[in-house]
């Protein structure tokens, strides 16, 4: 199983906060480096405030070598459907193609009214959405020198050169994941590279990629084709000791955290990945929420990662 870290900046980063831990996952052996798309702190000022996810990417595609960058989930709501291609094209090249596209629906109702960004109905979230994966593929994959058209009832697109290109043939990898029964699977079947569940339990993991695995066979797609992760909330301590502490510090219970993360003993953690890898996940990306303790990143790399 590859060890992916995903960070949380709207709950208080500076840039340089997230460039700390990015340099310290590439050089212990992390396979990428993920941050949320929000714009407003949970139970938190999260202060200095909110940095954007791609302004933030394309600053850590220049001050990184080698590890990938992504984020869990970028928000359809936030951007058109044609700058969000060109922007994720740029941090692509900027990257050297290390870029990976996880994009959403959209949900956080209260981050939308707090910086004037719409937020429709629940049906007409999915159907941008939709119409957004159509066009930012379209327009990474349209061969060069050709045009894209395409004609949506949200999304209109007339004569384009379909420029800049990304990096990576034919196109990012596509992120998607949730707990839609229908519309999820639907898409990530049809769209995806990679599907990701986030915080959720085995058996939900369970149930929900036999979902999206029966999705892709209704549209003639090997499921083998298709990636499979799941996001957990990481606190691992060397000892009973580290672990409560890092859990305290958090604001987390220790047997909460044992129940629904990655948490516990590096033997625990090690168990519980392990439980998820014979669900069929391929990637753990283990959600750190103190930026400032690299240390617990360097007990993962040497404890955990070996063993999974």
């Amino acid at each position: 199983m590859e060890l992916r870290i995903f960070t949380e900046p709207q709950q208080g980063a500076t840039y340089d906060d997230l460039l700390a831990v990015a340099l310290k996952a590439e050089e212990l052996g992390f396979g990428a480096f993920f941050r949320s798309d929000h714009y407003l702190g949970m139970g938190t000022e999260g202060l200095p405030g909110p940095s954007d996810a791609w302004i933030t990417l394309a600053g850590l595609a220049r001050d990184t070598t080698t590890i990938r960058l992504g984020t869990l989930m970028t928000s359809a709501t936030f951007r058109q459907p044609g700058p969000l291609a060109i922007s994720v094209a740029n941090v692509d090249q900027m990257s050297g193609g290390r870029v990976e596209l996880g994009i959403g629906a959209g949900w956080f109702e209260q981050e939308h009214a707090a910086y004037a960004i719409p937020f429709p109905a629940t049906g007409e979230r999915f159907n941008r959405f939709e119409e957004q994966l159509a066009v930012i593929t379209g327009l990474w994959e349209t061969p060069p020198g050709q045009r894209f058209d395409f004609d949506g009832r949200h999304y209109q697109v007339r004569d384009s050169p379909a420029l800049p290109k990304p990096v990576q043939i034919p196109r990012p990898p596509i992120l998607i994941g949730g707990l839609g029964k229908l519309r999820t699977p639907a898409l990530a079947a049809r769209y995806a590279d990679e599907f990701n569940l986030p915080f959720v339990d085995e058996e939900t993991t369970r149930t929900q990629f036999a979902r999206v695995r029966a999705a892709c066979e209704a549209v003639d797609r090997d499921p083998s084709t298709l990636g499979w992760s799941n996001a957990l909330v990481l606190c691992c301590g060397a000892d009973e000791d580290e672990f409560r502490r890092r859990a305290t510090t958090i604001g987390r219970e220790p047997d909460e955290l044992r129940e629904t993360g990655a948490a516990g003993t590096p033997h625990e953690v090690v168990d519980k990945l392990r439980r998820y890898a014979e669900l069929g996940a391929e990637r753990a990306y283990l959600q750190v929420l103190d930026l400032a303790d690299l240390d617990h990143l360097a007990l993962v790399a040497s404890e955990v990662m070996p063993h999974v």
